[in-house]
């Protein structure tokens, strides 16, 4: 008898604006053309705002479970799509303006093997496509793991809106679970090396409480597209001083939490 094929359920987190069909449908194509694509069993659940449903017909187009959440935040949409998975191997996470590149799956695959959780560096680039750098910080749309992991840790904190993320990475640290960072094949992944060129890199390794490992991949470029436009977070961040300093009052809270800041 023929064994199931591995399920992984993908939540992707999708909020109402003029670019979301065409966010989502990039997001979806690039899952498809994974290398691993016929190898496993995916399952897309994205998770909107109360109120704020996908464009008409796109959920049935391409395939999607949509959860739709009690408010407002990115912190509750995710959440609602969590509560919608179901009994998969693994899951993932990709925010809608963001892309994996072909072999991101088959790496992840590979790494979460002798880890409990994964995350990725990406390529940042703007609207025309061009890079404008490599960012080290695990954002979501890098992160995969075995299902028991999200069971350990939980949910997002809704009480956080700018650095849900890195509340959540704080929790993950809490339970010890063994981590691995993917790197590009030139990136340094001895922490006295990656300090001073990748500042970064030594802080996913210093602020995530000696649980994570950085391992190279064999392509020189991050297995994770990230787009930086002007509706992102960070853009919105940078541009308004009242969200920035939203943004620091949170970086207090999760300093006040953790005993430090978490990557």
């Amino acid at each position: 008898m023929v064994s199931p094929l591995p399920r992984i359920d993908l939540v992707i987190p999708s909020r109402a604006q003029p670019r979301q069909r065409e966010f989502l449908e990039a997001a979806l194509a690039s899952v498809r053309a994974q290398t691993v694509a016929g190898q496993v069993e995916v399952r897309c659940i994205v998770g909107v705002d109360h109120g704020q449903p996908l464009p008409h017909g796109l959920a049935g187009s391409l395939g999607l479970t949509v959860a739709e959440s009690g408010g407002r935040t990115q912190a509750e949409a995710l959440n609602a799509a969590f509560a919608q998975v179901g009994n998969p191997d693994f899951v993932a996470l990709l925010e809608d303006d963001d892309q994996w590149m072909p072999r991101y799956l088959e790496m992840a695959l590979q790494a979460v093997a002798g880890f409990d959780f994964v995350s990725s560096t990406q390529a940042e680039v703007n609207d025309a496509g061009q890079l404008l750098r490599v960012n080290d910080f695990p954002t979501p749309s890098g992160w995969f793991m075995p299902a028991a992991t999200l069971r350990r840790v939980g949910g997002f904190d809704p009480s956080y809106r700018w650095h849900l993320d890195n509340d959540w990475l704080g929790r993950l640290s809490a339970t010890g679970a063994r981590r691995l960072h993917l790197v590009e094949s030139t990136a340094p992944i001895v922490a006295e090396l990656a300090r001073p060129v990748r500042p970064w890199l030594g802080r996913v390794l210093d602020q995530s409480r000696g649980t994570c490992r950085l391992g190279r991949h064999p392509w020189p470029e991050p297995l994770v597209r990230r787009l930086v436009h002007a509706g992102s977070g960070l853009s919105r961040i940078a541009a308004d001083p009242v969200l920035r300093a939203a943004s620091e009052a949170e970086q207090h809270r999760l300093i006040a939490r953790h005993g430090h800041l978490p990557w």
